[in-house]
């Protein structure tokens, strides 16, 4: 079985499905800057890799830090760049994801806006590419400290994608998107249904199945939280497979962290 090809289709198609009897909508507000997206990503990749084609995805970027000479966190009393550092410290510590919190020392992005927009231009040649480039992301300044602030680092973590993917994504017309209104206003449209729901935590998920109230889950969740929301929504959803074997998991997603094994096993 080829994993990989499957996993394309799966996100391909994915998006185009209505909920159903044994089908649910999930609508991800999240942010590459987020570290609290990136401590949620080991029970987030199962749920997609045990339910696939059951759960309808859209990522939703949330453009969570526009600048820092406007941004104010009053939960964590976070106004500037040094003060995050202990932010993740946190996230890494809770949910044991290895996060590399001296970029904001180091080099400090000044904004999460062009990753977010990085992120609609490579989902505007496809949903997959899409979903690979944010993960690819995050992991440039989760684990690396790469300031995915910067054009450059946004252009070669795109070529790295197309080299993973040949063909998979054009990267002259990436480039293109990201300095033209494509990209812009593909992110403006998520930025502004952040702000009509009102969402200011992340992650925030919120779940839609057929004649059901939608439910909302914010911030760090264990799997059994996703799982029991899933089946509020759908009673009678079951899992595609389940997470057994490390060897199959970790050809089907590629990359992993000794983290997002843990949670399989």
């Amino acid at each position: 079985m080829d994993l990989q090809k499957e996993k394309q289709e799966i996100l391909n198609t994915v998006e185009n499905r209505q909920p159903g009897a044994d089908r649910v909508e999930i609508t991800f507000y999240t942010d590459p800057l987020c570290c609290w997206s990136w401590a949620f990503e080991p029970q987030w990749r199962r749920l997609q890799f045990e339910y696939q084609d059951k759960l309808a995805i859209r990522n939703v970027m949330s453009g969570l830090l526009p600048s820092w000479k406007n941004y104010n966190d009053p939960m964590y009393s976070v106004s500037r760049p040094m003060q995050m550092g202990p932010v993740w410290l946190e996230a890494s510590t809770t949910s044991g994801m290895p996060i590399n919190d001296r970029i904001w020392v180091e080099d400090p992005p000044a904004s999460s806006y062009p990753a977010c927009i990085a992120v609609k231009c490579a989902e505007l040649q496809s949903p997959f590419a899409g979903v690979v480039y944010l993960r690819l992301l995050r992991e440039a300044v989760m684990l690396e400290g790469k300031n995915i602030a910067h054009q450059q680092v946004l252009t070669v973590i795109a070529k790295n994608l197309e080299s993973n993917y040949p063909g998979l994504l054009d990267i002259e017309k990436f480039v293109a998107d990201l300095t033209n209104d494509k990209g812009i206003d593909a992110f403006r449209t998520d930025w502004q249904e952040v702000q009509n729901r009102n969402i200011n935590r992340f992650p925030t998920l919120i779940i839609r199945g057929l004649n059901k109230a939608p439910i909302m889950l914010t911030g760090y969740r264990p799997y059994t939280a996703l799982v029991d929301a899933i089946k509020q929504i759908s009673p009678t959803i079951e899992p595609f497979r389940e997470a057994y074997s490390v060897d199959e998991y970790k050809q089907y997603w590629g990359s992993l962290t000794r983290r997002e094994i843990e949670e399989i096993l």
